[in-house]
């Protein structure tokens, strides 16, 4: 019985053989001998393509050697079919430039291309196939269907750029300082009566007397730093210097006495090599280029002092104009100004905006939540202060507003093209498609956010290996995306937070891959509250086995 069934098996394809290569027909009628086979078996939509790798299997004995076959790949989808670059096979007797098959038969690989339409994220590839002999067509009886399609996740990258404001320097409270002096002669520790009464001392015991009806200014403590010209001994400089700390304070007794200078604090400072230094840059002293290389090379006092006298005619002047400067003590009152609130900020906007200065307006503009009054006060900076960070601000409310020839205009008009235009820019383009200038704007800003920026060109493009390098750990929307796209499920778990529908669409497709159907649904009706999700959901092959 087992001989018998093994005989007519065998009689069976040898018949097949036998007519396959006595009749090129009979090709055709065997359409299911010939074997294709698709990697991915899914197909996936890479930078707007679609590319695969296709396997053409033909058994032994098929092809017959006169015989051409022509293989037409055919992607059909909702909304049309588009036909890609045809196989062409012949038999090993024919003398065209095609690839030859043998009647042991062959594997031959392939690859197929079509460019993405919106619709083919639900298609189907197939072969439809005819044989060419002696001029007859002869049409192999359906298509071949090879792969299910088209994979488009990437397309759920968030492209519409990441961009910051620039950040204001205005300050809530401000340090200011009263500043007087007293001089003292050569060697003396002895305040003059003189300089008790001196216009500088004068114009502080006013100060004073001011502050004490200034609501916004709050004096804060009062500094008595002594010092001593820097020559001669340095020990009798520094007892010196420590005496007139001690008869600064008495002075400074007296005259507030009456007055509010707050907690008052004194030290010594000795030789006075720094105000030395400072007088010297500022005076029109012939040679102070070399006074100043000495005090450069040179850190110890005795040294610094020996060199400077050596210089006779140039220490002569420094007795004269600079030294007795440097015999003093000052009394410095550290005030703190309270700046405007934010409450007082947004009403001298509404009624006497020309008092703000740049950094007032910038604060102010963040104050206000209508884009047409940010407008206005940024307007306002860029008018009297020619504010670069004005016009990029002004420029971030229009990309906000997706109003990106209008941001183009305002960054146009910055003077300097810095990090954050070179990254807004770069927005701009990518906006548009112009995805390698984008790229190069990204490249040449330092600022965080163009380079997962530059991450979403890379998922654009199909490099989701670099955006995933680029994009892990920075807590960004595309961040659980890239991870997916590289199959990285348990990464791209983590690093997606956020409840909303694009976050559940994530998760779903995470689910979905991992083969757990119920959290697969329950994230899909979380994200199919979005219309578009909704609609997605229905052709997404990434759901083809939960749905």
């Amino acid at each position: 019985m087992k001989k018998n069934l093994i005989k007519v098996l065998f009689l069976a394809v040898a018949t097949f053989a036998l007519v396959s290569c006595d009749n090129p027909a009979k090709m055709a009628e065997a359409a299911d001998q010939v074997k294709i086979t698709c990697n991915p078996e899914v197909l996936e939509v890479i930078a707007g393509n679609i590319d695969a790798k296709v396997d053409v299997t033909f058994p032994a004995e098929y092809f017959h050697p006169k015989a051409v076959l022509q293989v037409v790949p055919v992607l059909i989808y909702n909304g049309g079919e588009v036909q890609g670059t045809p196989f062409v096979y012949q038999g090993e007797k024919v003398t065209e430039n095609y690839k030859t098959v043998t009647k042991d038969g062959a594997t031959i690989s392939e690859r197929v291309h079509f460019a993405y339409v919106p619709g083919m994220e639900k298609s189907e590839l197939v072969a439809r196939a005819k044989v060419v002999y002696k001029g007859k067509d002869f049409e192999f009886p359906a298509d071949i269907k090879i792969a299910d399609g088209a994979n488009t996740t990437y397309m759920l990258v968030e492209a519409s750029g990441e961009y910051e404001m620039m950040k204001d320097n205005y300050q809530e409270t401000i340090p200011e300082t009263v500043e007087a002096q007293i001089l003292y002669l050569i060697n003396s520790s002895t305040v003059r009566p003189s300089e008790v009464k001196s216009s500088d001392i004068k114009a502080f015991e006013q100060s004073l007397k001011d502050l004490a009806k200034d609501d916004r200014r709050e004096v804060k403590g009062t500094e008595i730093v002594a010092y001593a010209s820097p020559d001669g001994a340095v020990n009798l400089n520094d007892k010196l210097s420590a005496n007139r700390e001690k008869s600064a304070e008495k002075a400074f007794d007296k005259i507030t006495k009456k007055l509010n200078a707050g907690e008052v604090s004194t030290k010594s400072i000795g030789e006075d090599w720094e105000g030395f230094q400072e007088l010297v840059n500022n005076s029109t002293i012939e040679d102070k280029e070399l006074i100043i290389r000495v005090l450069s090379m040179y850190s110890d006092p005795n040294v610094r002092e020996r060199e400077i006298k050596n210089m006779s005619a140039v220490y002569q002047s420094l007795a004269k104009n600079i030294l007795p400067e440097l015999r003093r003590a000052r009394f410095i009152t550290n005030v703190e100004y309270t700046n405007y609130t934010a409450e007082e900020l947004t009403g001298l906007v509404e009624n006497n905006i020309d008092v703000l200065d740049e950094e007032a307006l910038l604060r102010a503009a963040t104050l206000v939540k209508d884009n047409a009054a940010k407008l206005n006060i940024y307007n306002k900076a860029i008018n009297k202060y020619n504010s670069d960070r004005a016009k990029y601000n002004a420029a971030v409310v229009k990309l906000n507003e997706g109003k990106n020839d209008e941001a183009k205009a305002l960054l146009e008009k910055m003077e300097k093209q810095n990090c954050y235009y070179k990254n807004a820019m770069g927005v701009i383009a990518m906006r548009k498609g112009n995805n390698e200038e984008a790229a190069n704007f990204f490249a040449n800003s330092h600022r965080p956010q163009a380079k997962t920026n530059a991450a979403v060109l890379d998922i654009l493009n199909g490099k989701y290996t670099d955006a995933a390098a680029k994009l892990e750990g920075t807590g960004t929307e595309n961040e659980g995306l890239a991870m997916i796209l590289t199959n990285q499920l348990d990464k791209a778990s983590a690093a997606i937070k956020c409840k909303c529908p694009h976050a559940s669409y994530q998760r779903a497709i995470i689910a979905a891959r991992k083969g757990d159907a119920q959290t697969a649904k329950a994230e899909i009706e979380k994200a199919a509250k979005r219309a578009d999700y909704a609609k997605r959901i229905e052709t997404d092959v990434e759901f083809a086995k939960v749905r």
